[in-house]
């Protein structure tokens, strides 16, 4: 495998795939608006891909940079090819696009009573085995707990705020966002 991130501001031919892949893959509770997330992409501190392998879609990735750290908001495969590797290829690709940067993302906290438990645990497990760790820390964004993963470091509280102000100035205060150690 051999993954591509191809950026949407240029190659606008995936956006349609991604829209119906983001529709799919995320629960309304966490998701933003997606004609906004565009339009956050044309930022320099954003990164929105397309991944590819040769001329296969796979699916996205949605990352907010700030200073040394890199946070990914949203990655998604393509139902069809999950299970086969391309998850864990686009992490590796983007560990070494964003080499010697603290990369993190947030998995929702495993809750025994969620109908997704299992789940919730195997994305833990998927993001561990591709080298992220947990960070002993969380994130609570509006009414949802997030497990930080990542590599490269920790990120503190103010850090972490910082970067969300840089992709939204007023998220933040809309409603609740921060970290918290375990």
């Amino acid at each position: 495998m051999n993954i591509k991130l191809k950026n949407i501001n240029t190659h606008r031919q995936y956006i349609p795939a991604i829209s119906a892949l983001y529709l799919e893959a995320f629960p309304e509770s966490e998701r933003a608006p997606f004609g906004k997330l565009l339009r956050r992409a044309k930022k320099p501190n954003v990164s929105f891909f397309a991944c590819l392998d040769g001329d296969i879609w796979a699916g996205f990735v949605y990352v907010v940079n700030y200073r040394d750290m890199s946070y990914i908001f949203y990655l998604a495969i393509d139902e069809k090819l999950r299970g086969r590797g391309y998850g864990t290829a686009v992490l590796k690709a983007l560990m070494k696009k964003y080499k010697g940067r603290r990369l993190f993302l947030a998995a929702e906290v495993p809750d025994t009573a969620a109908d997704n438990y299992q789940q919730q645990l195997a994305r833990q497990r998927f993001y561990k085995k591709a080298g992220f760790e947990l960070m002993g820390i969380k994130a609570q964004e509006g009414a949802v707990m997030f497990d930080v993963m990542g590599t490269g470091g920790k990120v503190t509280n103010k850090e972490y705020r910082a970067l969300i102000r840089s992709f939204s100035p007023l998220l933040p205060y809309i409603f609740t966002m921060k970290l918290t150690e375990e």
